[in-house]
This record gives structure tokens, C-alpha cells and sequence, in this order.
């Protein structure tokens, strides 16, 4: 094999081009100026690493940079939602599980861990009066006192209804089945494997402050900043633009110190669609997920008083985008960054990995690729990487998916109509192959061919005619 000198490599493309660092740079100087900010702070990560960071601020010389503090609110739900995966995955509970199996004694006992994940326990929206988000934790010392009289408000299950007390009780899972305290268990198994050495549950110098802007003049009022108790998981924690983009790629990309890509692949996996007239997108497991012109971003947005927060990010395309602003009701954060990950994507759309041939070849995998027929749809069948396979329709629309091999002769569906569906080579007595088996559909060679015993209701004897 010979490469071209003038073939590029990745490494020439690291940083963003100067037209777009210029078109962010522009869309952020318009949200900070009619969002009427103090200050505003964004950055882009894209393949891995941070590759831009910009602000506008309303202070002559003293624009904040991608390591000062600001609160992000309920992006705090999705860390709280990673220490939960981590007790998933180490086979210390079950997504299927009632809460009350591992934190008896609440009124929302009922409620499985996927549901309280996923907005779909049907707890309300926020906790008791007084406003939790401006007011001590110490007000509500108990759970009891963050789910209030009517913990219920809709049945289990059936509506995507968001719950601020519902991942407070998540924070108490977490603190009853490690046996260390929520912030312990997030700085020691989330923050400080990541690197993220500038988030923290309290402000670090240096750190913006919290404002409220007058809705009809060009002053403001400083915000109260609340320790919020048990209310903490659901949006307690400060951060960077900087620390962000870390945590955006690894939601990307998984770290097996913390959670392995799949894990993360099945938190943005849409869990439920959004309570009617909400907003156009869904819900997987602690992360919002929307569609924007046909891109799929998943991430999350988060405000308290005197801040608002977007991170969001496309896997597709390898890019992530953070907003935090410094105003109670100021730029929308959440849209922003959107738009963030939109600019760079078109700008500069992702470079595909070059073609590689397999490492090795399996001579029976190989003889199993080319056509097959699910009665007279026509699929084709490749080789992937690790022994998988993609089964995809050659004509018209279809079914495709990708499959992980599990055993001998036996596949896992990955994706699409046939995720999780398992996918069997069915031999011959003779040990031939006679058809693939895929959740009960039969795959033959030949489109209702003689070799009828295989097709479930059998073949009209007098095969193929005319008119």
C-alpha cells in the first residue's frame, strides 16, 4: 500500500478555521447583547479536546474565560445520573428496580429507577414552598419534606412529567447504596477521574456572580446563592466552559474509569416522549435530547437564580458546545449552544475514518455476507469490525441494523427495529447453512425458494409462474 505526501492528516484539522471561530464569536456577541447578560462564556470541544472559547461581558477589560465558575443547574442531573449507571453497571441495582428496594421509606417507594431517571414516576415538578431554588436546604432536612403531601401526580410510566424532587431522591439512592454522601461519591468516582478539578458544589475563586436584569430597564439586583440540601443532585453543582467540554466528550466517548461508551450510548437513548405541548424533542436517562435540522443532540440545559446553562453535543459529528451565563433570565443558554454545535458541523463537517480492510478474515462469517431475502425484500449482509455484522435493505425502505456477535452463530441486534433482537445462523443436518433466524424472521438465499421447510406457512409447490 502506498499514501499520498499531500494527503492531509487529522492533526491539520485540530483547530477550527478562522471563519468559523469568527461565527461563533459573532453568535455569542448577539446573545450576551440581547440577552442583556452581565457576562456570558462559551466554548466548543470537537474530536476529544476543546477547541475554541469565547465571552462578552458588560465589564470594559474583564471578560471571563473558559476556568471561571458559574453555575449550571440542572446539568447537575446529569452527573447524578452517571453515579446511578455506575451502580447499573456494577450490578448493584436494576433500572427495573423500585426505589423502595435500596431507599425504603418514601412515599415514592413505587417508582422504578429507570422512571425516576427518565421524568416518568409521575412526581412533581418541584418540591414544597418555599421556592427550593432560593431558599436554605436546611428547610427541608427530610425527604419527606422535598416530596411533599401529594407525591404523586401522575400514574407511573405513562407521562414524561420533569421532577426536580425526583432526582433528589436519586442523589439519596446513591448515598444509601454507596454509603458516602452524594458530593463524596461524584468528586471521587465522576470528577476527579475526568479531570474536572474546576466543578464543585460550592463557588471557587474565580467565579461569576449570580444577577437578575430588569425586565424593562438596563439595571440589576444580585441573586442569592442557596446550598439546596437534599435538592443538590437535581441542580447544586458550579462549572467551567473548560470542565464542560471534558465532561461532554466523555459523554461521547465513555472512560472506563467512570462509564463505558455503551452505557452512555443507552443514557441518550429516548426513553419517553415529552409531556404534550413540551418541547420538540425527548428524554433518555438524565439527558434532554432534541432533533435540530435533521441533527440528533443529546445534553442538557439548566438555570437557577441569577444563571442559565446549555451543553449540548452530537455525537455524530464528535462536536459539543457549552453556554453559561450569569442572568436569571437571560440568553437562552440551552438554544445557544445548540447553535454552537450547528455552526461548527456545517462549517467544517466531520472527516470520515479512512477505510481500513478487516485485521482478519473468518472464511465461514465471509460465506455468509451478500444477499438474503426476507420473503421478496432483498437485504444484504457485510462484515463489520469485531466479528459484527450489518444486515441492511438493498431496495426500497427497510429494517437496517447493525449486530455484536454474543456466541458461535449468534448476533445481537444494536440499533433500529432489531436492537436487542438476536440473530441465528440456522445449519442444515448436514451442517450447511439453511437460513438466518432474526426474532422469528426467516432470511433464505433465494426469494421463497425449493427449499421451502424453512419458510414459516410453506412455499406453493408449483413455484414462480406467469400470468
Amino acid at each position: 500500500m502506498t499514501s499520498s505526501s499531500s494527503a492531509a492528516s487529522p492533526s491539520s484539522f485540530e483547530e477550527l478555521l478562522p471563519a468559523t471561530q469568527r461565527a461563533l464569536l459573532h453568535r455569542i456577541a448577539v446573545a450576551q447583547s440581547e440577552g442583556r447578560a452581565p457576562s456570558l462564556v462559551a466554548a466548543v470541544a470537537r474530536d476529544g479536546r476543546m477547541v475554541w472559547s469565547g465571552s462578552r461581558t458588560s465589564v470594559d477589560g474583564h471578560g471571563p474565560d473558559a476556568d471561571v465558575q458559574y453555575r449550571v443547574g440542572s446539568i447537575t442531573k446529569t452527573f447524578t445520573a452517571v453515579l446511578v449507571m455506575r451502580l447499573r453497571d456494577e450490578g448493584l441495582l436494576d433500572l427495573a428496580d423500585p426505589l423502595e428496594k435500596h431507599l425504603p421509606g418514601t412515599s415514592a417507594g413505587g417508582a422504578t429507577i429507570a422512571q425516576l431517571l427518565s421524568h416518568t414516576a409521575g412526581l412533581p415538578a418541584e418540591a414544597p414552598s418555599p421556592w427550593w431554588e432560593r431558599t436554605p436546604g436546611d428547610l427541608r432536612p427530610e425527604l419527606a419534606d422535598v416530596l411533599g403531601g401529594q407525591p404523586r401526580l401522575h400514574p407511573a410510566g405513562r407521562l414524561h412529567h420533569y421532577s426536580n424532587p425526583g432526582y433528589a431522591l436519586l442523589g439519596s439512592l446513591v448515598e444509601a447504596v454507596r454509603g458516602v454522601p452524594w458530593d463524596e461519591a461524584l468528586r471521587a468516582e465522576v470528577l476527579e477521574p475526568l479531570g474536572l478539578d474546576r466543578t464543585s458544589t460550592q463557588p471557587e475563586h474565580p467565579h461569576a456572580g449570580g444577577w437578575a436584569v430588569h425586565p424593562w430597564a438596563d439595571v440589576l439586583l444580585p441573586e442569592p446563592s442557596q446550598d439546596l440540601g437534599l435538592m443538590a443532585p437535581a441542580g447544586q453543582l458550579w462549572s467551567t466552559a473548560r470542565d464542560l467540554c471534558r465532561f461532554a466528550v466523555f459523554l461521547i466517548e465513555g472512560d472506563e474509569r467512570v462509564l463505558r461508551a455503551e452505557s452512555l450510548a443507552e443514557m441518550r437513548t429516548p426513553a419517553v416522549a415529552p409531556e404534550p405541548g413540551g418541547w420538540e424533542g425527548g428524554y433518555g436517562l438524565g439527558m434532554q435530547l432534541a432533533c435540530a435540522k435533521g441533527r440528533e443532540l443529546a445534553g442538557h440545559t439548566g438555570s437557577l437564580p441569577g444563571f442559565v446553562a446549555g451543553l449540548w453535543m452530537s455525537a455524530a459529528d464528535g462536536v459539543a458546545a457549552v453556554a453559561l451565563s450569569n442572568a436569571t433570565s437571560g440568553p437562552l443558554c440551552g438554544t445557544l449552544a445548540a447553535e454552537l454545535v450547528q455552526i461548527v458541523a456545517e462549517a467544517e463537517p466531520r472527516l470520515p475514518e479512512p477505510w481500513r480492510p478487516l485485521p482478519e478474515v473468518d472464511e465461514r462469517l465471509l460465506g455468509l455476507t451478500g444477499p438474503w431475502y426476507w420473503g421478496t425484500h432483498v437485504y444484504g449482509l457485510r462484515l463489520t469490525a469485531d466479528q459484527g455484522m450489518a444486515l441492511e435493505p438493498l431496495r426500497g425502505s427497510g429494517r437496517p441494523s447493525r449486530f455484536r456477535a454474543v456466541a458461535d452463530d449468534t448476533w445481537i441486534g444494536l440499533d433500529g427495529y432489531h436492537r436487542g433482537e438476536t440473530l441465528r445462523v440456522v445449519l442444515r443436518p448436514d451442517g450447511t447453512v439453511s437460513h438466518l433466524d432474526l426474532g422469528s424472521f426467516v432470511f433464505t438465499r433465494e426469494p421463497y425458494g425449493p427449499d421451502a421447510s424453512a419458510v414459516p406457512g410453506g412455499v406453493d409447490p408449483d413455484g414462480w409462474r406467469g400470468v
